[in-house]
């Protein structure tokens, strides 16, 4: 069983989702856990996240965390959101840059980030969770094909 960390800035818009979309669309192959860079630990995931992933019937019951190494260790692979997220990681944690990549990098080796829909209108966050989803869809499926 892999255990998948995604790291975004505030640990309550994107990391949320990819975590709960991971839980939805993986079943009992992963174990997930988000965090945020500068998180305040305890903060629920934003409202727009929570409709957002609701309206797709994915129930998420949140609170945020801040990066630590005892997350890092538990970890299989840390998935940031943007490639900032993942440079601050490494100079941070250098001891762990192995299993750091941008979500994208880990799925097909692109230099892309996510967007921080953070503020946004509702519609925002949906377009970054289908996003998100489209990406996690491909974690499930590389996973299944090994």
């Amino acid at each position: 069983m892999k255990n998948i960390l995604f790291v975004c800035t505030g640990n309550t818009c994107r990391s949320p989702m990819a975590e709960a979309l991971l839980r939805h669309h993986g079943k009992d192959s992963y174990q997930v856990k988000s965090a945020g860079v500068f998180a305040m630990p305890g903060d629920s995931a934003s409202k727009n996240a929570i409709l957002a992933l609701k309206n797709k019937g994915i129930e998420s019951n949140h609170s945020s965390q801040q990066i630590n190494e005892e997350l890092l260790q538990w970890s299989t692979n840390v998935l940031s959101m943007t490639s900032s997220h993942k440079q601050m990681l490494i100079s941070q944690f250098p001891q762990y840059k192995d299993k750091v990549y941008t979500i994208y990098e880990y799925i097909n080796g692109t230099d892309k980030d996510i967007s921080d829909p953070y503020g946004g209108s509702l519609s925002i966050y949906e377009s970054t969770l289908n996003e998100l989803e489209e990406l996690v869809k491909k974690i499930v499926q590389n996973s299944n094909e090994v």
